[in-house]
């Protein structure tokens, strides 16, 4: 039988990549987001497209007391093996986040707590279905925190932590989690930035998200370039780091 994938911030282009990819392999999509109108279109493509069952969820990443019975209601859903492609995520501008408290909260509430909130509840139904895969988007300001955009970073970062765990207390019960660092994708996330390196398309990072999704956990850089990149930035000393502007 065909997994379920579950597509939580399934209006982010990369969630929309990702579910037209795994779609194509025949898997049923579960759409999880707030704009349902949106989701109904593409529920409706899906089907049409590829033949295959496609449903609109509703799913609200810091209605954390809501992530229980909406666990509970996908797992009916899906009536078989379910998959989790975890997308959602904000970025506002670090100045402003640094002005208000409340868009810092919201971003932490977002990024960490939602993520965080809604895969506890999912543990217990991927332990049950002893099969499965958790593909989270993180991402390479994580490695280390820059000017531009430290709390995202951090979020970033502690997103990967706790994914580490998970993935070690799944891993018992052969499921197999996936943490994409991601470099800069062409989103609206992305729009108002300057021009980034290694830019990616949402197509071309699903069609690698998708491959690694086949074959393994863990981490992985993607694209991969982002690797050496990252390797060096990593290590550069302290008083050279804080020097570039980057």
């Amino acid at each position: 039988m065909q997994p379920t994938w579950l597509m939580l911030g399934a209006s982010s282009a990369v969630a929309r990549a990702f579910a037209q990819e795994a779609a194509a392999h025949g898997a049923g999509i579960l759409l999880a987001g707030r704009d349902m109108e949106d989701l109904e279109r593409q529920a409706a493509d899906l089907s049409i497209r590829h033949d295959v069952p496609a449903a609109p969820v509703p799913f609200d990443a810091r209605d954390t007391a809501s992530h229980a019975a909406f666990v509970e209601d996908c797992a009916a859903r899906a009536g078989g093996p379910l998959n989790v492609f975890l997308a959602f995520g904000v970025m506002p501008d670090q100045a402003e986040a640094d002005r208000d408290p409340a868009i810092a909260a919201g971003m932490v509430e977002a990024n960490f707590t939602g993520a965080t909130t809604v895969l506890a509840a999912l543990a217990p139904v991927l332990e049950a279905q002893k099969q499965g895969v958790v593909v989270a988007l993180g991402s390479v300001a994580g490695d280390r925190g820059r000017p531009r955009n430290y709390l995202y970073g951090a979020t970033k970062a502690a997103l990967l932590t706790y994914l580490q765990g998970y993935a070690a207390r799944l891993s018992r019960s052969g499921v197999r989690v996936l943490c994409l660092k991601a470099g800069p994708v062409d989103t609206a996330m992305t729009w108002p930035l300057p021009k980034l390196p290694f830019m990616t398309t949402p197509r071309g990072f699903a069609a690698g998200a998708w491959k690694l999704a086949q074959k393994g956990g863990g981490g992985a850089y993607l694209p991969r370039i982002w690797w050496p990149v990252m390797t060096i930035i990593r290590s550069l000393p302290t008083r050279i780091f804080n020097k570039l502007d980057i």
